[in-house]
């Protein structure tokens, strides 16, 4: 057995240095639902070889009928297909909820652990489908966490090594301790010079920034008065000529961020719906079969992010539904279709069982990342509740 094992492996490097180095010939995902696998078979000429990498656990992810019933409902008009999607995503956030109130990112190594921003939606989410309870422990978990110390948190509170504090955990708390009708304590905690979102390079980000205007109360002298950036201050940082927000402050030329969303929903400025508006708007317009990237200049591929397109729908849900009770009824019909536009390409990325992945291969949106992803099924819970309240 040995030898045929080794007669194979070197079958196959020599099919590699025949096709000219490590580009494989053709590359196949299959994703397994049962298992929760992503199966990734590699062709070098006639020789090929195949990957099984698990994307979770789905264990904890099971039927709870009487805790369901107790969810506020969505409206009536809501499709079969919205109903089923919001019941999944409940089961998600339930699953993935410790008794504690602390909320994993997902069950999977190098996941199973608790970011604010995440857990602070899931509390948001948590809220607005009628779980006050559950809203509360999270937000309390929260509360709880020294939000200097790190970027991910232990399921008992303790940081995680490895990363550094990000600008938005604070303001993601503030907003999840809103929604469950606590009262969040004042934060020193500045956005400017940090990692947002996307876990890069330190830097001014607009995410940041708007998730900073929830905070109580912080010592960032760069922003207006030596307190939280404001509408006003956020317009003269991002805004661009072309009416849209940039991803980073005085950089008028960089990209496009989904995170202007933020803006609308959970952290609303009224003054920078204008320029949320277009710029979400040409996202959506940009996005494929399987939704958006986090932003235009996203170095991570090419593949979709399930909540990005969940978060971007639930703000275009929300400024469509403020557009019509304002009158302005043709500019609300182009926000509600982009956002159901948005709705579809999740629903393309959900598994046969209905969990959302983090991302989705962009050409056939099979698995690629963590599933589910309690951020993504948060949002979704929030932006269809705001399409069909």
């Amino acid at each position: 057995m040995r030898t045929a094992l080794a007669l194979v492996a070197l079958l196959a490097v020599g099919a590699i240095l025949t096709s000219g180095g490590s580009r494989a010939d053709s590359v196949r995902h299959q994703y397994v639902a049962e298992s929760n696998e992503l199966r990734t078979v590699n062709r070098y000429g006639t020789a090929r070889d195949m990957s099984v990498r698990s994307l979770g656990d789905p264990r904890p992810i099971r039927a709870r009928p009487r805790w369901l019933a107790m969810a506020r409902p969505l409206g009536a008009d809501a499709p079969p297909w919205a109903r089923r999607m919001y019941r999944r995503s409940l089961l998600v956030l339930h699953g993935l909820t410790e008794p504690n109130g602390a909320v994993i990112a997902g069950a999977r190594e190098s996941w199973d652990y608790v970011w604010p921003r995440d857990a602070g939606t899931a509390a948001i989410a948590f809220a607005a489908a009628g779980y006050r309870g559950e809203a509360r422990r999270v937000a309390h978990f929260l509360l709880g966490l020294d939000l200097s110390a790190a970027a991910r948190f232990h399921r008992d509170g303790a940081p995680v090594d490895g990363r550094a504090a990000q600008g938005d955990a604070a303001g993601w708390v503030a907003a999840a301790a809103r929604a469950a009708g606590l009262r969040a304590r004042p934060t020193a905690s500045g956005w400017e010079d940090k990692t947002d979102y996307q876990e890069g390079d330190e830097g001014d980000y607009i995410g940041n920034a708007i998730a900073s205007t929830a905070v109580n109360h912080t010592k960032d002298r760069r922003t207006t008065g030596g307190g939280k950036p404001g509408a006003r201050r956020l317009h003269e940082l991002f805004a661009t000529p072309n009416g849209t927000l940039s991803r980073r402050a005085g950089d008028p030329g960089s990209a496009l961020d989904s995170a202007a969303a933020w803006a609308v929903r959970p952290f609303p400025l009224l003054a920078l719906f204008p320029l949320v508006r277009r710029t979400l708007l040409r996202l959506a317009a940009e996005s494929g079969r399987f939704g958006i990237i986090p932003s235009q200049d996203w170095d991570g591929g090419d593949d979709p992010w399930t909540a990005p397109t969940a978060w971007t729908a639930w703000s275009l849900a929300a400024l469509a539904q403020r557009d019509r009770l304002r009158g302005s009824e043709t500019v609300a019909r182009r926000e509600r279709a982009a956002a159901l536009h948005l709705m579809a390409a999740l629903r393309r990325d959900a598994t046969p069982t209905g969990l959302l992945p983090e991302r989705v291969d962009a050409r056939t949106g099979v698995p690629t990342s963590t599933t589910p992803l309690a951020w993504s099924h948060a949002f979704t819970i929030l932006a269809l509740r705001q399409l069909w309240p």
